[in-house]
């Protein structure tokens, strides 16, 4: 329904009874009356199990030559047009419903007037409404979810639940919205309506009022994806470029990190939420089109290439390498859409954990840390060599650098005093330590001996260690040290 202007809705009429029941079957569909009388079904009747998923498969069936127009849904016709080859929309729009009457007609498919739908910019689509500016949820269903009184026991929360999850999609950090709620639905949990529990009850309404209105998925276009993870949540979001170049959200994704997914170093909770990403979205990602994965933690990139991977990351890699993607750097003040579904505030977890810290402390290294650093590039003749070009770069005194510093020169860079360098194909910034043994030990300690680094193990100080800072052999010394 991409790039359609006009819309068209019908509903079929009696369509359990346009199918014959097999012969064979008819004494199985036998029912007995308050009379004593027993009839026995010549068509489908409703209430079989079979009955849905024969009726669907009938319609998409008969209808197959306009699915490319027309797509069907058990008794629900959705017809959408655009302007095509010189011809007006409207034009366009009367040539589909004559054909798709022509073989309804053949097949002798009726349709309920009083509930079909002609020629309108809107129609509604499964509880919500799609037209040409995209998909927004159903004003009925927002407006019931925004009068819905307060619960006052589990089975109404599970009701207004039931409800609000089905128009998730729209609301970015559902998840992290409903967080106080759904601690209410565990088991052996004691009734307490809270301020936080309303706080979250009125934020779902709200959301919901306020929804964004999403873009209809355009299959002929590339999709993106959006990811990143925090302490408590992880959070994804479909995206794609429409024909006016405007970034559009398609989906929006959220949850909450289990206990154990809470435990998890950095990196691995990052490829969590491209692991989730990836199968929430795999009815769209899934095939031969490429796509972009974006996160805002760098080295991700490196980390899935490297031959240094945890049981648990070789297990995700396998199910990654059933899509054709490439990951993306994106910062994260650039990375706003995952970055608000992951880190909203009273979603995180307030009782005090040590890995969790020492995450936090890591990724922000301190401040007298920085500043020993950029004591010890005085004593650093290569850091020396490269602080003196960029004061004022030039030919002349790139010519003077040395032949290993020469030739990577373009990966350096410096910021408030420091050192930065790039490595190759990828984009993130890492603080450069000079040949100092002592700063080496004690940002290594920073990283897996402290009481608030959780105490990692080789691999995962060497993954950490790696996004922040840089020195050459560094796998090499995390090893030795």
């Amino acid at each position: 329904m991409a790039l359609s202007t006009i819309f068209s809705a019908l509903d079929l009429r009696d369509g359990f009874y346009l199918i014959l029941m097999r012969e064979s079957d008819i004494p199985l569909t036998a029912v007995s009356t308050p009379s004593g009388m027993l009839w026995e079904w010549l068509v489908m009747p409703q209430g079989l199990t079979n009955a849905p998923a024969t009726f669907n498969r009938c319609v998409t069936h008969l209808l197959r030559s306009v699915r490319d127009f027309a797509p069907s849904y058990f008794d629900d016709v959705f017809i959408h047009s655009r302007a095509v080859d010189g011809k007006s929309v409207v034009e366009m729009h009367k040539e589909h419903l004559r054909r798709l009457f022509a073989l309804m007609h053949k097949h002798k498919l009726y349709a309920n007037l009083k509930k079909c739908i002609f020629g309108a910019i809107e129609i509604p689509v499964l509880g919500c409404l799609v037209g040409k500016n995209g998909v927004r949820p159903d004003p009925g269903k927002v407006r019931v979810i925004n009068e819905w009184p307060t619960p006052s026991n589990v089975k109404e929360l599970r009701q207004f639940l039931g409800l609000a999850t089905y128009l998730c999609k729209y609301v970015s950090n559902y998840a992290g919205k409903i967080r106080p709620l759904s601690q209410l639905l565990k088991k052996d949990a004691a009734w307490v309506w809270t301020a936080a529990c309303q706080q979250a009850f009125d934020a779902v309404k709200q959301g919901l009022t306020e929804a964004p209105i999403l873009a209809v998925a355009d299959q002929d276009r590339p999709f993106h994806v959006v990811c990143d993870a925090s302490d408590f949540a992880i959070g994804c979001a479909l995206m794609q470029h429409d024909h006016e170049g405007r970034d559009r959200v398609v989906y929006y994704q959220s949850r909450q990190l289990k206990p154990a997914e809470r435990n998890y170093p950095v990196h691995d909770k990052e490829l969590l939420a491209m692991k989730y990403a990836l199968a929430k979205f795999r009815v769209y990602l899934l095939g031969s089109r490429p796509f972009v994965v974006y996160t805002d933690h760098a080295s991700l990139r490196t980390a899935i290439k490297s031959p240094h991977i945890s049981q648990r990351m070789a297990r995700w890699l396998s199910f990654f390498a059933e899509y054709n993607f490439q990951v993306e750097y994106k910062p994260g003040r650039l990375n706003v859409v995952a970055d608000a579904l992951s880190r909203r505030p009273d979603y995180a977890v307030h009782k005090a954990d040590a890995n969790a810290i020492g995450v936090a402390r890591t990724s922000t290294p301190s401040s007298s840390l920085l500043d020993d650093v950029r004591s010890a590039y005085t004593k650093d003749a290569d850091a020396k060599q490269l602080l003196d070009y960029f004061a004022a770069p030039s030919d002349k005194s790139r010519q003077k650098l040395a032949k290993h510093l020469r030739a990577r020169v373009h990966r350096y860079r410096v910021h408030n005093g420091l050192l930065l360098y790039s490595a190759v194909d990828d984009n993130a910034d890492r603080i450069v330590v000079p040949d100092d043994h002592e700063l080496k030990l004690r940002i290594t300690y920073e990283y897996h001996d402290a009481p608030t680094s959780g105490h990692q193990g080789r691999e995962k100080t060497y993954l950490l260690l790696t996004r922040d800072f840089y020195w050459s052999h560094q796998y090499k010394w995390v090893r030795n040290a």
